[in-house]
């Protein structure tokens, strides 16, 4: 049954797609022509709706996925990389401060979220699916954290501290240094994914968990995974604004504008 959402009881997003379902959220990020890259608009409304669903008793579990060939490819290049390249330090910083919101929000959100890979999983997408507590992925969802491509740091919300737990130092040194795609079964593999199915499955494969987690015991999954976060990332809010720091620095450097006429210029980069 889909619930309305009356208005003043939850802030409707109007950057992508949201409804509830018998319990279940679902957020469906809806630019297919842009691979589902993320604007200021779906960050701001994301990082608000995670924090908003704490207090919606109708909500049990959060879904969140993609439409068409990607589940999200990070932050639009021309709507958040080019803007950001005229701006200084201390607004840098207040946009490296909401995207690590984003996953503070979704870690301290006390109800299950299940990332839903449809397809290309990169950038600030990777860790919207680290973020979450399940992902399962179709055969097509490829992942990468690709921000030294665009000559950033890998220390972008969180990676550095959540992704070593999730695969390990070693796998995650890697990942985050060369930015290079992990094929679903590399990823499965690793540990970075529950579960891979063909895509016509992973619908199905997605609802079935959810409907599960729904239908258990509320307060047992919320204490469950309070003390997940409590005993494996007891340092996250003090490390994601070391995070926004070291990224927003970053963001200054010459290295980050020739990513941005690289992608323009359609043309490999060439850092220094």
């Amino acid at each position: 049954m889909v619930i309305p959402i009356l208005e003043g009881s939850l802030h409707i997003p109007e950057s992508f797609e949201f409804h509830i379902v018998d319990g279940i959220a679902n957020i469906v990020l809806d630019r297919p022509e842009a691979y589902n890259a993320l604007t200021f608009d779906m960050y701001r409304e994301l990082t608000q709706l995670f924090a908003d669903l704490q207090n919606e008793d109708q909500v049990r579990v959060v879904v969140i996925t993609g439409r068409g060939k990607a589940f999200c490819s990070g932050g639009d290049v021309r709507e958040i990389i080019g803007p950001l390249l005229e701006q200084g330090e201390e607004q840098l910083l207040q946009f490296t401060r909401m995207t690590c919101d984003l996953i503070w929000n979704m870690r301290s959100l006390e109800k299950p979220v299940i990332a839903c890979l449809n397809g290309v999983t990169a950038g600030a997408g990777a860790m919207i699916a680290i973020a979450s507590d399940f992902r399962i992925a179709a055969e097509t969802a490829k992942i990468a954290f690709l921000f030294v491509g665009v000559g950033l740091s890998g220390a972008d919300m969180g990676a550095c501290y959540l992704l070593p737990k999730i695969v390990g130092f070693t796998k995650a040194t890697e990942l985050l240094m060369t930015g290079n795609f992990l094929s679903s079964q590399e990823a499965l593999q690793a540990g970075l994914y529950n579960k891979v199915v063909p895509l016509d499955q992973l619908s199905d494969a997605t609802m079935e968990l959810a409907t599960k987690l729904a239908q258990g015991p509320a307060n047992g999954l919320a204490v469950t995974k309070r003390m997940l976060n409590q005993e494996t990332f007891p340092r996250l809010q003090e490390v994601l604004e070391l995070e926004a720091r070291a990224q927003a620095k970053c963001m200054l450097d010459r290295d980050y504008r020739e990513g941005f006429q690289a992608f323009v210029e359609k043309r490999k980069p060439e850092f220094h």
